[in-house]
């Protein structure tokens, strides 16, 4: 056995050749690829990864001998066998560790996605008849009679998390964690155990209030010498927020595999649809990157919404044909109109906002999430309602305002929660139209918001809060390539967007004189 002890003073640390060797060779003596080019062969670790695995077992306590690391970050792009590595460090704390009655748990955000890392440890475990003799096999657990040990599936949609002594735990994509709770619980499940080993892999996230980020942010201080933790190891490979993410010379700091797993041919794809693509830029530096973005998946540049920067007097609206589109989703937070005016001579969508807020939360926002609603207030974009909630009579006063103010068209409106307010206007002898929130209404609008964007065809006036909102949304798209704003995956608020994209579909359907909409594409795109 190799040690690196002093002479006088004992180091409280020291490096266990033997055991860093041993780890290593266990994956390439008894484990195998099963999937893709090299399924069948030897799991021999690229240096990176032997890397990783040889700090995580070779460095020892002096005290007692057991383990220096009781928790590791490895921060890695997509594609470069995450996946892998831990179902093999999965086997050895199960097979190898010298652990009686062993638990170790696979955790992710869903059984599917947890069940990924399990499927890849089976098919090891299957693929060799040392291993495959020692266990018994089930759908969601490898046992190990032997030594009473075990290694399970667990997800965050489990029944029951509580009760378990684990001995390792393997958090899969970090970033995917709806909140904290599976961390906590898994956590502190290893009070008891001798030398535990709590392992994240993870991709860059967008929600910079999750758990996932605020490991980040501590295994890079870990990293930095600023915090002192001698049970961390942080593994972090990222492509800095400043480095052109086209440039594929940096593209190996995120991806130590560059090459062999992924694929620079893969990598180059995937980059050029995102080049083509704005809403696949913030993936492809999210997951292949790992750069923090601002919300799931990229919709629009901000720059191109900077880009239309075309102005309009408010004033020279008046009496101008137009859509209004109400987002009422809730009524503590903020509250959503939008006014939208078909083009004329210059072929642009002209656009105007009124927001609201209850006045009591309006500090609290401010203060916790860094939203500056105070000075937005201050200068007018938004009206702040007295009490708690946001007070629909406003909402009315000033939607009747515009009436007499604009050709107002329809009212347009999202079913949920704008029973009363509706059925005012409709007394108020206003034309309201119910507004679907799936992809059937929301695509076309959607698609026709985004061209008309990258076209510079929209006046938005720099409204400060539909430019924040802006900046917040996220779509998803389906199987089918249609496109709707995605509320739950948005980093913020993004009402007033929805709303100007439910005025535009009015717009769209509705035969307004002098509408390019009687023939959609030509004459402007």
């Amino acid at each position: 056995m190799t040690t690196k002890r002093g002479s006088s003073a004992k180091p409280k640390f020291w490096f266990d050749e033997d055991e860093a060797k041993r780890a290593v060779e266990f994956c390439a003596k008894f484990l195998t690829h099963v999937k893709g080019e090299w399924a069948g062969s030897p799991l021999e670790l690229a240096t990176w990864e032997s890397e990783f695995v040889r700090q995580l077992f070779g460095w020892k306590r002096t005290s007692d001998n057991t383990r220096k690391y009781r928790k590791a970050l490895l921060f890695i792009g997509r594609k470069n066998g995450k996946t892998t590595l831990g179902a093999a460090i999965a086997l050895f704390l199960l097979f190898a560790d010298k652990e009686p009655g062993a638990e170790i748990y696979s955790v992710a955000a869903d059984r599917d996605q947890a069940a990924i890392m399990y499927e890849a440890a089976r098919g090891m475990v299957e693929n060799n008849a040392e291993l495959n003799r020692r266990c018994e096999i089930y759908r969601r657990a490898i046992v190990v009679p032997s030594t009473a040990s075990a290694y399970h599936v667990l997800s965050a949609d489990a029944p029951t998390k509580h009760g378990k002594n684990s001995h390792g735990v393997l958090f899969d994509e970090l970033h995917a964690q709806p909140n904290r709770e599976l961390y906590d619980v898994m956590k502190t499940s290893q009070g008891s155990r001798r030398q535990p080993l709590f392992l994240m892999f993870t991709t860059a996230g967008f929600d910079r209030q999750s758990v996932c980020f605020e490991e980040y942010q501590y295994a890079k201080q870990v990293r930095d010498g600023l915090i002192q933790d001698d049970t961390y190891l942080p593994m972090i490979y990222e492509v800095g927020e400043s480095a052109d993410w086209k440039d594929e010379k940096v593209w190996k700091l995120a991806n130590p595999g560059l090459g062999t797993s992924p694929k620079l041919e893969f990598l180059q794809e995937e980059c050029r649809r995102a080049s083509e693509s704005a809403a696949y830029q913030n993936t492809f530096r999210r997951l292949y990157l790992n750069q923090w973005t601002e919300q799931d998946t990229r919709w629009i540049d901000i720059a191109k919404w900077d880009a239309c920067n075309e102005t309009f007097d408010p004033e020279e609206m008046r009496g101008r044909r137009c859509f209004i589109a109400l987002d009422l989703a809730t009524t503590t937070d903020i509250a959503a109109e939008a006014i939208c005016f078909p083009p004329r001579d210059n072929g642009s969508w002209a656009f105007l906002w009124r927001f609201w807020v209850p006045s009591e939360n309006v500090r609290k926002r401010s203060v916790r999430d860094r939203v500056p609603y105070d000075v937005w207030i201050r200068s007018g974009l938004i009206e702040v309602t007295q009490g708690n909630i946001i007070d629909y009579d406003i909402i009315r006063q000033r939607v009747l305002e515009d009436v007499q103010l604009y050709d107002v068209q329809e009212v347009v409106y999202d079913r949920w929660g704008a029973t009363q307010l509706i059925t005012q206007l409709q007394g108020d002898g206003l034309t309201c139209v119910p507004f679907g929130q799936g992809f059937a209404s929301m695509s076309a609008p959607t698609k026709e918001f985004e061209k008309l964007i990258i076209g510079k065809l929209i006046m938005h006036n720099g409204n400060q809060v539909a430019r924040w909102m802006m900046g917040n949304v996220s779509v998803r798209q389906d199987p089918a390539g249609n496109l709707k704003p995605d509320k739950s995956k948005s980093s913020e608020k993004i009402d007033g967007i929805v709303a100007a994209i439910m005025a535009l579909g009015r717009a769209m359907v509705t035969d307004a004189a002098g509408s390019i909409y009687n023939n959609p594409v030509e004459g402007w795109l």
